[in-house]
């Protein structure tokens, strides 16, 4: 490569100002679902003094990172470290509570342990959870970096912003992007590739209300797109695979997407599509 241009990306490697490798943020966060979901443990801790130790361990990992990032915000790695830690117990018994709606919901689902090791659902919430607390504190990039994290391996897209409440079931999940600003409620359920968006992109929309909210106990099918930041579900709604919605609904509405199919028979080769790919 040319001098010059060498010369000009050492410039822009000095004033990059992360300091948090990304794999030893991912590594923390893989650990960290191991230790408290045994499902997931690989090996299986062998003594509880080794659990033990993993914890400790964890906790200092946990504060050296956000030390990483503290120089970009307004906030004290001590003291978000140590806060979390405190609250971790409560967020791991909002994540089981997840785990026991997705077992309910899907008839599929066997015991709670097939729920934690094999459903993408369980996998992106649980980090989401975790990063929205990390959200909620204002600390920079972290929690992104997290809940992308768990997108490259779910397939499922939760801005670490949104609000979510507690249980919450994505079945399947592959598609699903929740955004920034989305509000949804308690014991609502989503397919895959469902969409809860902004209607508009523009920047300067950066601080409102960009993406919908949705009430309690409301289910919504596979392909649905739901947009806008004044758009709300309304509670015990049921929205039908591949609707368009940008308007809000009543509780207990119904929507349903109705496509027309023709059916031709072989005996009337008049009409029949004829492609290749």
């Amino acid at each position: 490569m040319e001098e010059a241009f060498l010369h000009r990306l050492w410039g822009l490697h000095q004033q990059n100002q992360l300091r948090v490798p990304t794999a030893l943020l991912c590594q923390f966060l893989d650990r960290l679902m191991q230790l408290l979901f045994p499902p997931l443990a690989e090996p299986p801790y062998k003594t509880e003094h080794a659990l033990r130790q993993e914890a400790q361990f964890l906790e200092q990992e946990l504060q050296r990172l956000l030390q990483g990032v503290q120089h970009l915000g307004a906030f004290s790695a001590i003291e978000t470290s140590r806060q979390f830690i405190q609250v971790l117990p409560q967020l791991y018994d909002q994540i089981i509570e997840d785990a026991r709606f997705i077992l309910q919901e899907d008839p599929a689902a066997r015991h709670i342990e097939e729920v934690m090791r094999t459903y993408p659902g369980f996998q992106a919430i649980g980090v989401y959870r975790m990063a929205h607390f990390l959200h909620l504190h204002e600390v920079p990039i972290l929690p992104r970096i997290l809940t992308e994290y768990a997108h490259s391996k779910t397939g499922i897209d939760i801005h670490p912003g949104a609000k979510i409440g507690v249980p919450f079931c994505i079945d399947h999940g592959t598609g699903v992007v929740i955004g920034e600003t989305t509000e949804i409620g308690r014991f609502v359920k989503l397919y895959q590739g469902v969409t809860l968006g902004a209607l508009s992109v523009s920047k300067h929309m950066q601080d409102i209300k960009r993406h919908p909210t949705i009430e309690d106990h409301v289910v919504i099918y596979a392909g649905a797109t739901i947009l806008g930041g004044a758009t709300v579900i309304g509670a015990h709604s049921i929205i039908g695979g591949n609707v368009w919605l940008t308007e809000s609904v009543g509780p207990y509405s119904r929507l349903y997407h109705r496509a027309q199919i023709k059916v031709s028979r072989t005996e009337e080769p008049e009409g029949i599509l004829d492609f290749s790919i």
